[in-house]
């Protein structure tokens, strides 16, 4: 017996250390370079390290702009390919694991299988497969960097991607989370790179944008301009990538992209250019199954029985060093959609996207549009299931777009709860044309503006969409934010706009008179003295909150009270969550500002921070303000760790002959994970001085002052 739990330790031993022992990724690097010989591009970094990519076809240019971005963040762009497999736990281990059992159970690989061939045009596999060829070229130089399972890429991947990440977007996580278990869910984190796609208890950055047409009628000198500025997390498989393409077969974009996004998500060609803002239409329905008591796999509708398909999800966990599990889950489906099993439960979900591979597709037209009419065409796909669109062209048109997958719901219903899922007359069949989408195209205020807010007040009154022409099923959101009423107070109250004006009201750090803020003050403001007692604590910050302008200027030291009172507030509401007192949100915000920073009235830009490796900088602007640097919740140094907000900010002009003019600006800079490279947070300065750079457009510009001139491969 001695004998054997001694051949047991020693074995164990040896599982324990084999699995400490660094893992061996294998592929077949030979077959990945010849694989990328079939392309030919040259990438040209420009004094700001930004990839100015040429190539004979659009798919040289995927090819490209795939080995260009791995340069600057390979990790990230394997992390997505790992998440969109399914796969990416056994990499990180338990908390990507529900993303995993999410991509099974979403149906995605069965849809791209389904669609790649038969739904995709022969150009959009062409440059997936392109893009592909760029990761793996990148893979088999840098084998050392090769994550397990990640490599080789392929263009499935990129289209099932899209599949799986846009309806996220419009919150679909949050649904599905929500049914596992009674208790409150964690958050899905799609920032940073470490923990994207991971279960998190840390609040994640809610996700915001700003984007703004006006037409030559409302510009001083005739000119058609454009603000495109999304927000999103700094790092991660959602954040900001800036890039410049050009074929010989008519793509010339300029904007941002995704890792793992193989087209411009958002930017502009020579002719046209549209910005992103994230909307939340109600696109994603939950019934209650009618479940046989003798038989859990069977349910009712309309008084019948069917039988649920039943599938298992298999994916791999890593515990600790190369150890992995294999954990399976089963997979339910009915006639409704994907179903889940709870403790309190059987429920069926049906959502706008499922089984949609055409995202790809619809973001190449958009791309290669010519004119208002081509783009349109573009949007008449439909493939992307939610996302607001501003968009403005060289011919002086401008237009705002509610873009949203609409089902076509049985009226008299609350489509915002729980449905029977036994009434077959609840399960939508169809979505709405997009000629029945909520736009304005060209409206005689000649201004539209998103900024996350609902698409009834995109314009100045009385030119806005009437919210009764639109049925209330669509579930469509009903908030104001103070950057939408900021933007149209601005833009919306000047007949006349100058250059400097279009961009000086972008950076505006202005509360609303109209907005939550200064309802929240107010409220603090209004409690009688006995309600704050003798504290002279209290006392003093609500004299510095009466005394606040409402903005979040750097040298502000009554932005600090004001910003970390209301904070909080805001936040409890945009996310859904318990109202939090404005009292008790100013209470805390003194014990904070009194503890973390030794006084009432720090500055604003001691209390708002700008970090970047060796960087903690001050910084201007704040939450829900024009001027976008936010965090939501304080550190533990008492500080706003800025992580989003403003990002890739662009300045789209033309003038009244059609010429172009593009600024834009990175809040780090092009080397997204390398701290040892210059460009790591060489766009930082600019970026806080609310400067910008101008996009060279043709290639005889970039040369001049280009840090790199090379093709992939090559020391450059």
């Amino acid at each position: 017996m001695a004998a054997f739990f001694l051949l047991l330790f020693l074995g164990s031993g040896g599982v324990a250390l084999w699995a400490l022992l660094p893992e061996r990724v294998r592929f077949d690097r030979e077959a990945l370079l010849e694989a990328a010989a079939a392309y030919q591009v040259r990438i040209v970094r420009d004094a700001w390290g930004v990839p100015h990519i040429r190539g004979k076809r659009d798919a040289d240019v995927a090819y490209g702009l795939a080995f260009a971005h791995s340069e600057d963040d390979f990790l990230t762009i394997q992390k997505v390919l790992l998440a969109t497999r399914g796969t990416l736990a056994a990499v990180d281990g338990m908390d990507a694991a529900p993303v995993d059992f999410m991509a099974q159970w979403m149906g995605v690989w069965e849809a791209v299988e389904a669609g790649y061939e038969s739904q995709l045009s022969p150009e959009v596999r062409a440059i997936s497969e392109a893009y592909a060829a760029g990761v793996n070229h990148y893979a088999a130089l840098h084998p050392e960097e090769v994550l397990p399972g990640a490599i080789p890429a392929h263009g499935k991947d990129l289209v099932a991607g899209f599949t799986l990440k846009m309806p996220l977007f419009y919150g679909l996580q949050s649904t599905l989370l929500e049914l596992f278990d009674e208790e409150r869910q964690r958050e899905l984190a799609l920032a940073p790179s470490d923990r994207a796609f991971h279960l998190t208890d840390e609040p994640q950055p809610i996700l915001g944008s700003n984007a703004v047409a006006v037409g030559p009628a409302r510009s001083a000198d005739g000119a058609t301009r454009l603000l495109v500025n999304s927000h999103q997390p700094y790092t991660g498989p959602v954040a900001w990538y800036e890039v410049r393409l050009q074929s010989e077969e008519g793509w010339d974009v300029a904007g941002g992209v995704f890792p793992g996004s193989p087209v411009m998500l958002h930017g502009t060609n020579r002719n046209l250019g549209w910005a992103s803002t994230v909307n939340q239409p109600d696109l994603a329905d939950v019934y209650i199954l009618d479940v046989d008591p003798d038989n859990p796999n069977r349910y009712r509708v309309d008084g019948t029985w069917h039988e649920l398909e039943v599938g298992q999800a298999r994916f791999s966990v890593r515990l600790f060093g190369r150890l992995r599990w294999t954990v399976g889950r089963e997979l339910l489906r009915s006639m409704h959609g994907p179903v889940i099993r709870a403790d309190h439960g059987t429920y069926a979900l049906r959502f706008v996207g499922q089984g949609e591979v055409r995202a790809l597709e619809q973001y190449y037209r958009m791309n290669k549009a010519s004119n208002l009419e081509e783009w349109q065409a573009a949007m008449e796909l439909q493939a992307l299931p939610s996302i607001n669109f501003v968009y403005g062209d060289r011919e002086g048109n401008i237009a705002y777009v509610y873009n949203a997958v609409l089902p076509k719901r049985a009226p008299g219903w609350d489509w915002k709860a729980y449905l029977p899922g036994d009434r077959s007359e609840l399960i939508w069949q169809e979505t709405h044309s997009y000629a029945e989408t909520p736009k304005l195209v060209n409206p005689p205020s000649h201004v539209v503006a998103s900024a996350n807010h609902d698409p009834f007040r995109a314009t100045i009154a009385p030119h806005n969409l009437r919210r009764e022409d639109f049925p209330a099923s669509h579930g469509i959101e009903r908030r104001i934010t103070n950057r939408s009423l900021r933007a149209l107070e601005l833009y919306g109250s000047d007949p006349s706009i100058t250059r400097d004006e279009f961009r000086s009201y972008k950076f505006d750090k202005r509360y609303s008179e109209q907005s939550a803020a200064h309802e929240i003050v107010a409220e603090v403001l209004a409690a009688d003295a006995a309600t704050l007692g003798d504290d002279p604590d209290l006392l003093r910050a609500r004299e510095l909150l009466a005394a606040w302008d409402f903005s979040a200027e750097l040298e502000s030291r009554t932005a600090p009270i004001g910003i970390v009172t209301a904070t909080p507030v805001i936040v409890a509401r945009m996310r859904e969550q318990p109202a939090v007192s404005p009292l008790d949100a100013f209470r805390d915000a003194v014990v904070s500002l009194k503890r973390h920073h030794g006084r009432l009235d720090p500055t604003w830009g001691e209390v708002n921070r700008f970090r970047r490796g060796k960087l903690d900088l001050p910084a201007n602007g704040g939450p829900d303000v024009l001027r976008a640097l936010e965090s939501f919740v304080l550190d533990e140094q008492g500080t706003y760790d800025v992580h989003s907000g403003d990002s890739l900010v662009m300045f789209v002009e033309w003038d009244r002959e059609g010429g172009i003019v593009v600024e834009t600006i990175h809040q780090y800079g092009t080397a997204t994970r390398d701290p040892s490279s210059p460009h790591y947070d060489d766009q930082v300065p600019l970026f806080l001085d609310e400067r910008t750079k101008r996009v060279p457009w043709d290639l005889e510009e970039v040369l001049p002052k280009a840090t790199r001139n090379y093709s992939p491969g090559q020391s450059g």
